[in-house]
Order: structure tokens, then C-alpha cells, then sequence
């Protein structure tokens, strides 16, 4: 048993040996070069729920990448601001519009 282990163990180490140092190419990794937040939200409309779920964040060395992330959020934070004042502004029936027609129920 102890002879089976030995040779196992000089197999390994071999085979480990030989990965490693006749790995064939010994040049360095090329550089990567870093991810960038390509900016599907459009600029000169309101954001839309498809635009939403097209976002797709660069992932950074330890996670997503901080700035591109708030970038996205701080959009998304302002807009949500804009609607909410737009929608209070209407409820308060200073919508500046006359006599439109009500709005449909809510469904149930």
C-alpha cells in the first residue's frame, strides 16, 4: 500500500512539475483592458422600464465598478424625484390642463 502511494505521489508531482514549468508560452498575460459603462440610457427622453433592464453594469476586479454604479442610480434617483413631483403636481390639480378626461380606474 505504502509503494502505491509513493508512486502516486511522484506521478503527481510530475505531472504538476511538467504543467507548470513546460507550459509552453512563458510570455505574460496581455493587459485587459478595463470595462467601461457603455451608457444605454438615453439622454433625451424619461427612462422607460426596457431601458432599465438593458443597463448592464462593467464588473470591476472586486465587483462592480463604483462610479458606473452610482452614475446609474443617481440618473435613475433624479428621475424617479422628477416623476413623483409631476404626479403630486397633477394630484393637486394643478396640472395646468382643463377639463381632460378623468382618469380610468384602478384594476383590481
Amino acid at each position: 500500500m505504502f509503494l502505491f502511494l509513493l508512486i502516486a505521489m511522484v506521478v503527481v508531482v510530475a505531472a504538476v512539475t511538467l504543467a507548470v514549468v513546460g507550459g509552453g508560452d512563458s510570455a505574460a498575460l496581455p493587459e485587459a483592458a478595463p470595462e467601461q459603462l457603455v451608457d444605454p440610457l438615453p439622454a433625451g427622453r424619461p427612462l422607460a422600464r426596457a431601458d432599465i433592464d438593458a443597463v448592464r453594469l462593467p464588473i470591476g476586479v472586486r465587483g462592480y465598478r463604483m462610479a458606473d454604479v452610482d452614475e446609474v442610480l443617481t440618473r435613475l434617483g433624479a428621475e424617479l424625484a422628477e416623476r413623483d413631483a409631476r404626479i403630486a403636481e397633477l394630484e393637486s390639480g394643478g396640472g395646468g390642463g382643463g377639463g381632460g378626461a378623468p382618469p380610468p380606474p384602478p384594476p383590481c
